[in-house]
């Protein structure tokens, strides 16, 4: 959801029992809401200023150190609240799903006798637990940086391994999700502390969670860390693009295809892994205590998930541990922080809003919506001749093709630099053009994804910050303001959808992206016979997948499934793509 949209959301729903990622790529961004509210709770506070020594470590852990606190605190006070009201202690049952044991232990005091609610109410009290503050590092961005004399610094001080350290020398218990890739450097950096590994009883005080786009991926990446004793706690599946934020998209293998290899190949991820781990504790510790609980690591799945009855499907068909909603909470003020214009353009958008852009300097496509305050702003310094930013933060610097040190592909300079090659080159006018369009595409992301946060919060004026958010396409189905009650309930199937019948199945949705996507490689491609191999092998994996998607649009649908859009979309594509390639040999 960004670096912004998010920074607060464990204070705002943990309390409640639900579980949240805040994002630490941005520390500037993370200091500014930190100052924000120990003012706002009247707790101390002091600058750690951007010259600080290891000031990005300093900065995440003094703000985890914060979130920590002022959720205990929050979850403290909703615990004391007494049964039998309709307070914040009674919305935390509410919102339990129905087979919860926590939620059935509730509805049994309710209707004990009065002589038992007592010893009913403690055992309640002690089984409650606030949510889990879980924080995200893209592992790809890690830039090493320079001292002030223009000295590079040791890999400890890369953006990475700092934003590492910070969590890992905070005092949350919880999990550290890594995302964008494998980045060996940062996966080595995790054995220096040792809140990753199991304690004296067996307990791991900060549990790692990899994000996924196959299960090669999965199994290699949690091989590599076994070695190193180091437990994958969950593999968070997610659509390569059905998705929001930046979309690595696979080789044409829809979700449901990777879903179904997971639930076949399950019992590897710790048959082949799990001797790994003991091997390292035999070498480097005291041995792997047999008194030790030993679990199967957690297999979830996110990305355009959108009704009660296709997150069944996902549990039930693909034997998925719980399934993870994200977008659709950018509708959620007590969940997330968004400006309300910002708000207002998510609630309005239609299918043809939300696209897959090239705005990122990572070069990765990235889930956007049109018209943001980000690409308004943008548009204006191209009008003026000043296009792209003045790049105040520099997390995405990586290109150094006109400069020694890198710069980002979204900055002044690297795009006065770009355009002014183009117009000297011997491509014809229109090349030049098309070429100039994806040098001014790329947007300011590292300052603008957190700007929404800080207009919303009273911190920054919005004409001075402009506004960019990365919203999955699932979002063009919702289309209002709720409240946190108001989507759990929808999630569980506890109340009226809040998203038209007519919607697409997520799976027929992914599906459309993907023939998208390969109509853009096939226009960009030239020709060559490795790159037509690619694009046949994507080709054949997208057709693969549709058959085996009609095989599930001819099961039986759970509730508020459009197994019917599935087979249509099917039928739709697969005339597209004959087209497609019929163009493309021709």
């Amino acid at each position: 959801m960004g670096t912004g949209h998010s920074i607060d959301s464990p204070i705002r729903v943990a309390p409640y029992g639900i579980n949240s990622v805040i994002s630490i790529v941005d520390d500037l961004l993370v200091e500014k809401i930190r100052k924000y509210y120990s003012e706002k709770f009247d707790l101390p506070y002091k600058n750690i200023p951007r010259s600080a020594e290891d000031g990005r470590a300093k900065r995440i852990t003094a703000y985890l150190d914060l979130v920590h606190d002022l959720v205990s605190h929050k979850f403290e006070e909703i615990r004391s609240q007494p049964f039998f009201e309709d307070n914040e202690r009674a919305k935390y049952f509410r919102m339990l799903p129905n087979e919860s044991p926590l939620k059935t232990a509730y509805q049994k005091l309710m209707a004990a006798a009065e002589n038992e609610q007592t010893s009913l109410a403690d055992k309640l009290n002690d089984l409650m637990q606030p949510g889990s503050i879980d924080v995200n590092i893209m592992a790809k961005v890690d830039k090493l940086n320079l001292t002030k004399s223009g000295e590079p610094m040791s890999a400890e001080y890369s953006d990475g391994s700092a934003a590492l350290r910070g969590y890992a020398n905070s005092k949350l218990s919880s999990s550290l999700v890594l995302s964008a890739g494998f980045n060996p450097r940062l996966y080595n950096y995790l054995s220096d502390f040792q809140d990753f590994y199991r304690d004296a009883c067996g307990s791991i005080k900060k549990k790692i969670i990899l994000k996924v786009s196959d299960f090669r991926s999965a199994l290699i990446q949690g091989k590599y860390l076994a070695k190193k004793g180091l437990e994958v706690f969950e593999y968070r599946i997610e659509s390569g693009l059905n998705c929001g934020g930046h979309a690595f998209a696979t080789d044409g293998l829809l979700l449901p295809v990777l879903l179904k290899e997971f639930k076949e190949k399950k019992e590897m991820l710790s048959s082949a892994i799990r001797p790994l781990v003991e091997k390292f504790y035999e070498d480097e510790r005291e041995g792997f205590s047999t008194k030790w609980e030993v679990q199967e690591p957690r297999i979830t799945v996110q990305g355009g998930i959108g009704t009660q009855g296709e997150m069944q499907r996902l549990l039930k068909e693909y034997d998925m541990d719980s399934t993870g909603w994200g977008s659709p909470f950018l509708l959620v003020p007590e969940a997330t922080t968004v400006d309300q214009t910002t708000r207002t353009l998510l609630e309005n958008a239609k299918e043809e809003d939300l696209y897959l852009s090239g705005v990122s300097p990572l070069g990765v496509p990235f889930n956007n919506v049109r018209q943001t305050g980000s690409r308004i702003w943008h548009e204006e310094r191209i009008e003026k001749g000043k296009p792209g930013s003045p790049c105040p933060k520099g997390f995405l610097e990586s290109n150094t093709e006109f400069t020694e040190n890198p710069i980002c592909t979204a900055s002044t300079q690297y795009q006065l630099l770009k355009i002014d090659q183009i117009n000297h080159s011997d491509y014809d006018e229109g090349k030049k053009e098309r070429l100039k369009t994806k040098v001014l595409d790329k947007a300011c992301l590292c300052d603008h994804l957190g700007n929404g946060a800080l207009i919303q919060l009273g911190i920054q004026k919005e004409s001075r910050a402009p506004q960019a958010i990365c919203p999955g396409p699932n979002i063009a189905y919702f289309s209002g303001e709720y409240s946190l009650e108001e989507m759990v309930n929808h999630i569980y199937g506890r109340r009226t959808s809040l998203v038209e019948g007519e919607r697409p199945h997520m799976f027929a949705k992914e599906m459309r992206m993907y023939v998208d996507y390969l109509q853009e490689l096939i226009d960009e491609s030239d020709s060559d016979p490795g790159e037509n191999r690619k694009l046949t092998k994507f080709r054949n994996n997208l057709e693969e997948g549709m058959n085996y998607c009609l095989e599930i649009a001819g099961s039986n649908g759970y509730e508020g499934e459009n197994l019917e859009s599935i087979k249509t979309t099917v039928a739709g594509l697969k005339t597209r793509l004959e087209h497609m390639f019929s163009i493309a040999v021709a």
